[in-house]
């Protein structure tokens, strides 16, 4: 359970190349407030990719689009 005050959220990391949530780690929301990016490995195309930030709480582990 998170603290009242804790600033540290948990995120979860989408690959770009298949769009499945692999990684979840913790970001600190008041030092980096932009969306994290990391080039990690990727174990269903088997090579490196980039991953890119997402809600923890999503229901699958597929990327929503964007309603505009």
């Amino acid at each position: 359970m998170a603290k009242k005050g804790d600033k540290r959220k948990l995120i979860g990391m989408v690959s770009e190349e298949t769009g499945q949530r692999t990684y979840y780690t913790y970001k600190n929301s008041m030092n980096t407030p932009d969306k994290l990016t990391l080039r990690k490995y990727d174990p269903v195309s088997r090579k490196h990719v980039v991953f890119t930030e997402t809600k923890k709480n999503l229901g699958r582990n597929e990327v929503k689009p964007r309603k505009h």
